[in-house]
């Protein structure tokens, strides 16, 4: 091969990332002004735009400015989140079915949130700031007792191992749930169960700035470590040899991880299958490499979450649906189908 292939060839990956990157952003923003447009209230394009510089009714603006835009920026942040984190757990472990929910984390950090409601007087007047806090120890509780269980001596961390003890931890941690539950009041048992299946139950300001400091904080450090992603990605021995402190990357990394899922599943429930579909579609268009992967990822899954919500939003208009339903309809056969494909 000549010598000036190779760089030819970064070159037209950097290229078609960053081209399928723009496209991905390109399309929040087109689904980010429909939405705005579709609700139980619905607005016309020319009320949104009046509405938005000031010329709306006091109708109009508490939908857009009060209901609707906080609700649609939490969904693409969320899916940011999840599908970021979802990338990392894929990457350490080397597993592709490896996903905040598959391995019971999302359960982690929805136990920790569903013991305080159920010591907690009413969840609409729960402190918002303590959520993603709360949600936070209970991932990070979760993830290191996967990560103690699935790891063994001399051979590391075992991708299948990791994906099974998930799940069996998972089941544990719901039938915990389903205990406490019984002891919550009537109204605070709905709001939980649709909370559990996923929904964007925190539409206020409030959840955003609950909700963004994690991700500014998380997301430019995760990028940060993209290589060192690459790196363990070509195994431990090799990652050893090349200079990597492959525990201190790998938990600094799966902190960063946690912190990501214990944010988004406190305000957004537990919304599963975007940190599993979202970095495979990515994958899929600008390869392997963490430095395009972990951006395309990101937005990837901002804008499956803000479909997935605009959708549950509209199709049973007055009513909606939770939006972890609508993103489990395609998760879960997607899951199936790769899991088929797997050799594990």
């Amino acid at each position: 091969m000549n010598r000036g292939t190779i760089p030819l060839q970064l070159k037209q990956r950097a290229r078609r990332a960053y081209i399928v990157q723009l496209i991905f952003a390109v399309l929040i923003v087109a689904v980010f002004v429909l939405s705005m447009n579709i609700g139980a209230m619905p607005l016309a394009p020319k009320d949104v735009i009046k509405t938005l510089f000031g010329f709306g009714t006091e109708k109009q603006e508490l939908t857009l400015f009060i209901f609707r835009l906080p609700r649609i920026v939490i969904s693409v942040l969320i899916g940011m989140g999840m599908a970021v984190a979802g990338c990392i757990f894929q990457g350490i472990s080397r597993n592709p079915l490896a996903d905040s929910g598959v391995l019971g984390i999302n359960a982690g950090a929805g136990l920790a949130v569903t013991l305080f409601i159920s010591f907690y007087p009413s969840i609409a007047n729960a402190p918002v700031y303590l959520m993603p806090v709360l949600a936070l120890f209970g991932a990070a509780g979760t993830a290191t007792l996967i990560y103690l269980l699935s790891y063994k001596k001399n051979y590391g961390l075992l991708p299948i191992r990791m994906i099974l003890v998930g799940i069996a931890v998972a089941s544990g941690i719901n039938a915990a749930m389903i205990i406490l539950q019984l002891r919550l009041k009537p109204e605070n048992f709905q709001l939980l169960q649709i909370w559990l299946v996923g929904s964007i139950w925190g539409s206020s300001w409030k959840h955003v700035i609950a909700l963004l400091p994690w991700l500014l904080i998380l997301l430019p450090y995760i990028f940060m470590k993209s290589r060192a992603l690459n790196v363990l990605n070509l195994g431990d021995q090799t990652a050893s040899g090349l200079g990597i402190s492959l525990e201190r990357s790998r938990l600094g990394l799966l902190a960063a991880a946690v912190g990501l899922t214990g944010a988004c599943v406190a305000v957004g429930g537990g919304i599963s299958f975007v940190g599993l579909i979202a970095p495979h579609l990515a994958r899929r268009l600008v390869g392997p490499r963490h430095e395009y992967l972990l951006p395309a990822s990101a937005l990837a899954g901002g804008l499956l979450i803000i479909v997935g919500d605009t959708l549950a939003r509209w199709v049973l208009q007055p009513s909606e649906i939770p939006t972890g339903i609508v993103v489990a309809i395609v998760g879960a056969p997607y899951f199936l189908y790769l899991l088929m494909k797997s050799r594990v």
